[in-house]
């Protein structure tokens, strides 16, 4: 009697200290890919590419001189929040709760440091790092692509961000 194959399953990329990561269904998204439209192509490029140090994967321009730029930013999630979540959030980082709706969030290993290059290189500050309740450090700045952007660093492992801030469980 013929065996059925199983399900088809594809691995993400090994987890930690190389151990294999959990498979994932078949047809499951294997990217995230925000596009944004740029007024000034070659400044957001720069910024992005050459000061956040996001490799370019491909570029592209066209005859009727379209260009875009396929930049590589590492892992990607999708953060859900609703309102009332975006607001504290927005309260805690700037001191306002009057926030974009969508803003990039992006994980950096030191948070002044990279604040400081951003300011550098033609971002205009919303807000110096600042230490939230579960253990990053925070700062917010608009881009020349005219996105806000948030540079994090983990100060904790995972486990202990979700103590301080009372998401055990």
């Amino acid at each position: 009697m013929p065996v059925e194959p199983g399900p088809v399953h594809e691995t993400d990329a090994p987890g930690a200290a190389g151990a294999p990561a959990a498979p994932r269904p078949a047809g499951r998204v294997r990217q995230l890919r925000l596009v944004v439209e740029v007024d000034d192509h070659d400044a957001a490029v720069a910024f992005f590419r050459d000061v956040l140090g996001m490799a370019e994967e491909i570029a592209y321009d066209g005859a009727a001189g379209e260009r875009v730029v396929i930049l590589d930013a590492g892992r990607a999630t999708l953060e859900l929040a609703n309102t009332a979540h975006r607001r504290a959030v927005d309260e805690l980082e700037t001191g306002s709760p009057d926030g974009p709706r969508v803003r990039l969030a992006l994980e950096v290993d030191d948070t002044a440091a990279r604040t400081a290059e951003l300011l550098a290189a033609g971002a205009a500050p919303i807000a110096p790092p600042t230490q939230t309740p579960w253990r990053s450090l925070n700062a917010r700045v608009h881009s020349p692509a005219g996105l806000t952007v948030t540079l994090f660093q983990e100060l904790e492992p995972p486990e202990e961000q979700r103590r301080h801030a009372g998401l055990e469980g």
